[in-house]
This record gives C-alpha cells, structure tokens and sequence, in this order.
C-alpha cells in the first residue's frame, strides 16, 4: 500500500467570535464551500477508496485521543510509505508513530484491529461495515469489538469515510460551543455512554432547529475557533 493513501491538506478558514445564532449562520456561509470541499471528500473516501485506505482511517482514530489530527495523519502516511500498517509488530509500530501520546497502546490496538478485519490474509473491512441495518447500529459493533474506540473515535471514523453524517464527535471545541449557543448548559467533565447519547441528541436538535446540517456543525464550530479544517 506505499504511497496509497487518499491526500488531504489542511484548509485554512477564518476565525469567528459571534456568539448568535445569527452571526453563526453568516459563518457558515462564508466557509460553506469548503466545508462541502471536505465533506466531498469524506464522501469519496467511501465510494471509492481501497479497503486499505478504509482501515487507514480506523487507524487514524485510534490514534488522534489527545494527540494532534495532523500529527496523527503523518503518522499514519508514515506507516503506509514503509509498508508496516498490515504486516508490522506492535512494538515496530510504537517506535514509528512517535509524535502519537500513547504510542505503545495504540500500537497494540493497531494490531489487535487488524486482525479483526483480515481474511484469508488480505483487510476486509468495507463488506463488515455495510452489514449494518444503520450508523447506530454500526457505531455500538465497533465500540464493543474494537479496544481504543469509543463513541467519539467511532463517529470520527464514520465521519470520515462519509457514512456518519448525523453522528456527533464531541470533543472539547464541539462542546465549547455547544455551550456558548445554548445547547448544553455545562460541559460534562466525563462523558459515558448515557451522557454522549443525550449531547448527540441536543446537537442533531440544535442543527435541525438552526437549518445547518449535522455534519457541517462539526467542521463549522472546529473552523470557527481553530481557523482551519483538516479531518
């Protein structure tokens, strides 16, 4: 798979401090064709990425908890150019994705994913996650079935590979706004399941309420504090 991976750059967007709903939506505006640039690509991804770029991604989300996108997506090119996503020891691994927090463990989990979706010694991945009645459904699979995922890795995943479009990834800027609009009145200092699904729920309320789709919220309240949209 060297060099195979689907390229994606970093779009840099304005910044926004309004507080309104108002001035919100006069944001989202001005950054909609970038947001849709990006959601499009998310969208190719599915259609018609390999099944190794499928489990590229998977790979990036089970090392972006508190490490940085960016960094996490080198790493992941880094593992690609040298052939050692599909046939690499943990501990090969680990020593390769050094700019990853907790290198070790997500080294393990690396492993342990991809003997999950190998068949006959090739990643199967695409035909398991179209076996799903749903995203929900999907989503509680690759909780229970994947160590290192959660509800927010798996709908970054899903996100990603443009079949998790009405799946929220709340991570501290979602929350932060969601805060600042009214959605929620504090920002949880845990989020277990229970507390996850009824923010999830708020927020697929506030978009619907606002007329801004799910999956532009995301990218709009990241761009809106950190001026840029990556994945």
């Amino acid at each position: 798979m060297k060099n195979s991976l689907i390229p994606i750059n970093f779009l840099e967007t304005p910044t926004d401090n309004s507080d309104t709903i108002a001035g919100l939506k006069d944001f989202w505006k001005k950054v909609f064709p970038l947001i849709s640039y990006r959601e499009k690509h998310f969208d190719d991804v599915w259609k018609n990425g390999t099944e190794e770029e499928i489990f590229a991604e998977l790979v990036f989300c089970l090392f972006t908890p508190q490490s940085k996108a960016v960094s996490c997506w080198a790493a992941v090119n880094d593992l690609a150019d040298k052939n050692m996503i599909f046939n690499s020891k943990e501990e090969d691994i680990a020593k390769t994705i050094k700019k990853v927090r907790f290198r070790n463990n997500k080294a393990k989990y690396v492993v342990k994913t991809r003997k999950l979706f190998t068949t006959s010694g090739k990643i199967s991945i695409k035909e398991k996650l179209k076996s799903f009645k749903d995203t929900d459904e999907l989503r509680k699979w690759l909780i229970n079935n994947i160590k290192g995922i959660g509800y927010k890795e798996a709908g970054h995943f899903l996100r990603n590979i443009g079949i998790g479009k009405d799946l929220a990834i709340l991570d501290r800027h979602i929350l932060k706004n969601l805060k600042v609009y009214g959605t929620i009145k504090e920002i949880p200092k845990t989020l277990n399941a229970k507390t996850y699904l009824r923010i999830e729920k708020q927020m697929q309320d506030f978009a619907k309420n606002i007329g801004i789709p799910m999956s532009h919220l995301d990218m709009l309240f990241w761009c809106k504090n950190t001026g840029g949209i990556f994945k």
